[in-house]
């Protein structure tokens, strides 16, 4: 089991930053591939962005290249979102998931365990 809890998230204006961290616990960090999610009302959870376990590799959904970073600290069980540039579209609440795998997952069926989310709200 991993238990993962999400922090960071907050009400920020249009073209600001906020940094989601993800602290994980429970069985081996380290060999997780851990990616984000986001959900805003009335639409379906859609990926953001994924890392490996190494942290070498990451990918990103289109709308947010550029803007967003995925970072991990295996040291710190932690995984981070770095979001620059806001926008009013970024409101949703982010959740952090985790897959025991070498392929860095983008669907959400594919991850096997999920934090509890944490809302971000952009302002015009």
């Amino acid at each position: 089991q991993v238990q993962l809890v999400e922090s960071g998230g907050g009400l920020v204006q249009a073209g600001g930053s906020l940094r989601l961290s993800c602290a994980a616990s429970g069985r081996t960090f380290s060999t997780y591939a851990m990616g984000w999610f986001r959900q805003a009302p009335g639409n379906q959870r859609e990926f953001v962005g994924a890392i490996g376990w190494s942290g070498r590799t990451t990918y990103y959904a289109d709308s947010v290249k550029g803007r967003f970073t995925i970072s991990r600290d295996n040291a710190k069980n932690t995984v981070y979102l770095q979001m620059n540039s806001l926008k009013p579209e970024d409101t949703a609440v982010y959740y952090c998931a985790a897959d025991d795998t070498i392929v860095i997952p983008t669907s959400t069926r594919s991850y096997d365990y999920w934090g509890q989310g944490t809302q971000v709200t952009v302002s015009s």
